[in-house]
């Protein structure tokens, strides 16, 4: 496996491979019209292709066999910054692998890499949020240390998702 940054080149997979993986772990949660717009809102390739080139962002990506398996996004200024009394947390966005690849260390291998990044950046937290219904993911964060802090809305056209915001103090 090979970690490296993304560029505006990986547009077109990463976008594929982040609604693939979507949709896999969630699509049947939503009706087609919601699912429909939260897509082209979030994972249309010129949305994706701003995200890598937005100076807060920061992609990893898992390469295995030549193919995008897995990545993780950061943002350096966190969203849910005024959840928490951390001076500096970072946000990681999403951690996703190919649906047939999870189990095989990717989450792992890109987890390592965040909590280095965070760390190399002197962020004092990282917050991520993950479905309320999501207890796979749950225990995979909380194997890392991370624990709740706060219920929070995640909006998937017209549907209302609760997640939970996760936080680990670095």
């Amino acid at each position: 496996m090979i970690l490296r940054p993304a560029s505006l080149d990986d547009t077109k997979s990463l976008a594929a491979l982040g609604r693939d993986s979507f949709v896999a772990a969630f699509g049947h949660i939503y009706q087609t019209p919601d699912l429909k717009r939260f897509l082209q809102n979030v994972y249309a390739p010129e949305v994706v292709a701003r995200e890598i080139a937005h100076p807060d962002r920061i992609y990893c990506l898992a390469i295995m066999d030549e193919r995008l398996a897995g990545f993780c996004k950061l943002a350096l200024a966190s969203p849910y910054a005024a959840c928490s009394d951390a001076r500096s947390p970072i946000a990681l966005g999403q951690l996703y692998t190919q649906p047939d690849l999870t189990g095989r260390g990717l989450g792992a291998a890109l987890m390592d890499w965040t909590l280095e990044e965070a760390r190399r950046r002197n962020a004092d937290a990282i917050q991520l949020t993950v479905y309320s219904d999501n207890p796979g993911a749950q225990r995979f964060y909380a194997r890392y240390g991370f624990t709740k802090i706060a219920d929070v809305d995640f909006w998937v056209g017209n549907h209302r998702d609760d997640e939970f915001l996760f936080e680990l103090r670095l």
